[in-house]
């Protein structure tokens, strides 16, 4: 029986935990904020949320009356499971009552593909985690969307990419980008950033490490940002955004470069 991509990025996750123990916490709160979100996922499939979605884009209002309900116990598991300042903040936010949740949630619904960073926002933060699976619902019930392979924003929501993936065709490997919001997965040029368009070969660094095989840092020394890229034609059992997460030495070897990751992740890494 096939996996869902819930499952996929679940198991990922435990191998990783096993393989690179220094981000091992990292991936045990990424996995429980997993099964968090597959939840929500779960029953916005199951109620049917394409009827407030414009096709092929994001709607403008969140479907309140089947988020709210599911945001106290996902406030109660990221209790359970988050380091402790965002556990307190979850705490918080919970004992406030849902009074305060509705605008919480719309303003950073409204401004979630142009989220950027976490940085000292730990509310924004629990917004994001919780409206992501939400997002990524309404995109998987949308239908396809096209990409003139040239846009870096995603075709769906408009959001910045979180990780790219090179998939195998032919005899090279197609270059892909996959959404930080939604996770839809669009075509890109393979020699071109995506923060800036650069496509001077000699201005596109990129940096690879024998641990990590299957994951580099693609970056530009023109507009000084960096993504990562997960090359599936070396390793098929990789799942992008895990892979993208657990390679935590990549990302401090770009910050050592002064580099800037065009898009952080889920957790802010």
């Amino acid at each position: 029986m096939k996996q869902s991509k819930w499952e996929q990025r679940i198991q990922r996750a435990d191998e990783l935990t096993t393989a690179y123990p220094f981000a091992a916490e990292v991936l045990q709160f990424y996995r429980k904020i997993t099964e968090l979100q597959e939840a929500i996922y779960g029953c916005a499939k199951s109620a049917g949320n394409g009827s407030r979605q414009v096709h092929g884009s994001l709607p403008e209002e969140l479907d309140l009356d089947l988020l709210l309900p599911m945001f106290p116990e996902f406030l109660k598991g990221v209790e359970r499971a988050a380091p402790q300042l965002l556990a307190e903040s979850a705490a918080a936010l919970h004992a406030r009552g849902s009074g305060q949740w509705q605008g919480l949630l719309m303003s950073h619904w409204r401004i979630a593909p142009r989220f950027r960073s976490i940085a000292g926002d730990s509310e924004g933060l629990l917004a994001w985690l919780f409206v992501q699976p939400y997002a990524e619902s309404l995109a998987d019930s949308g239908g396809a969307v096209t990409s003139n392979g040239r846009s870096s924003l995603c075709p769906f929501c408009a959001a910045k990419p979180l990780v790219g993936v090179l998939r195998p065709e032919g005899d090279g490997a197609k270059r892909s980008l996959i959404c930080s919001l939604c996770a839809t997965e669009w075509t890109f040029g393979r020699i071109v950033c995506p923060a800036c368009g650069e496509q001077a070969t000699e201005k596109l660094a990129i940096y690879t490490a024998s641990q990590f095989q299957e994951v580099r840092v693609e970056a530009c020394d023109t507009c000084r940002c960096y993504i990562k890229t997960v090359d599936l034609s070396k390793n098929g059992r990789a799942v992008p955004v895990v892979d993208e997460l657990a390679t935590i030495p990549l990302n401090l070897w770009a910050e050592e470069h002064q580099y800037v990751k065009l898009q952080p992740n889920l957790l802010g890494v």
